[in-house]
């Protein structure tokens, strides 16, 4: 069964960086979108950056573009997000979402 998978998250300092990983463990990314979006506690999930695994063309999220990175591998397996100068304003479960499909999410904890 298709399925993505996410991982890398974890308690991180302020001021810190952290790389998450979404694979899609016996499939290959298309050539559609994929992307990580996040939800804080108590609010609802926002969209953080997304990629087009057909050319590599990034779009972010605007009030983090200047310290998000995101990436996809060519053997079409992976998409990583990289996130530094954490602040605890990104404290949230991180979800990578391709299509109609999302992970389970992997929790992020900004905190000294």
């Amino acid at each position: 069964q298709l399925r993505l998978v996410e991982s890398g998250g974890g308690v991180v300092p302020p001021g810190g960086s952290l790389r998450l990983t979404c694979t899609a463990p016996g499939y290959k990314f298309g050539i559609n979108k994929a992307a990580w979006y996040r939800q804080a506690p108590g609010k609802e999930r926002e969209f953080v950056a997304s990629i087009m695994y057909s050319n590599g063309t990034p779009e972010y999220k605007a009030s983090i573009e200047h310290r998000t990175t995101i990436s996809r591998d060519p053997g079409q397996t992976t998409v990583w997000l990289v996130m530094n100068v954490m602040e605890p304003a990104d404290t949230g479960t991180y979800y990578c979402n391709y299509g109609t499909l999302w992970g389970q999410g992997t929790q992020v904890t900004v905190s000294a």
